[in-house]
């Protein structure tokens, strides 16, 4: 069993919240707009990481990460890309790779909105943690919990880090 703390839109910001979650789970994903190669190395030295840049992503991280990332974990294949879409309004080439890929679990950030959607049409899990940083115009930043065992995912749930602008919590 592997627990997984998912996060995305962190532009650059990384609060004590946030790492306390990271360091409490066997890995952390971030599904992109990580915003500082800074954040990739601290997350990197709390749990292994795997990560997609961002539309926001420069240089520097587009070298450290490609911009999808496929793998397989537990028995759940999945694809994590920053510009996603959700589902019945999935773009072209999402849908295209969806149907060619076939991922378990689809993650995506980019719209500061978090979701979690079943994909009845396609099988598939659709995630997007929502933003963990302060930039952007979500109002409550946020990260996802969960756990992946025997081609299950189990255990999720929402973690609400604050406010954005506010203060950070722990």
């Amino acid at each position: 069993m592997k627990r997984i703390c998912l996060l995305s839109d962190t532009h650059g910001y990384l609060d004590e919240g946030i790492r306390k979650h990271v360091a409490s789970c066997d890995e952390v994903w971030h599904a992109g707009d990580i915003g500082d190669a800074g954040i990739a190395d601290d997350l990197q030295a709390i749990r292994p990481l795997r990560a997609v840049y961002g539309n926001i992503d420069g240089a520097e991280l587009r070298r450290m990460f490609s911009g999808n990332l496929f793998f397989e974990i537990e028995g759940i294949k999945v694809w994590m890309t920053h510009i996603g879409g959700y589902p019945g309004k999935y773009p072209a080439r999402i849908a295209n790779e969806i149907r060619n890929k076939r991922p378990d679990l689809f993650i995506c950030g980019h719209s500061h909105i978090l979701k979690v959607i079943s994909d009845k049409e396609n099988s598939l899990l659709h995630m997007n943690p929502g933003a963990a940083g302060q930039h952007g115009f979500h109002f409550i930043r946020t990260l996802l919990l969960f756990s992946i065992s025997n081609g299950k995912i189990s255990d999720l749930s929402v973690v609400e880090l604050g406010k954005r602008g506010a203060l950070p919590t722990i």
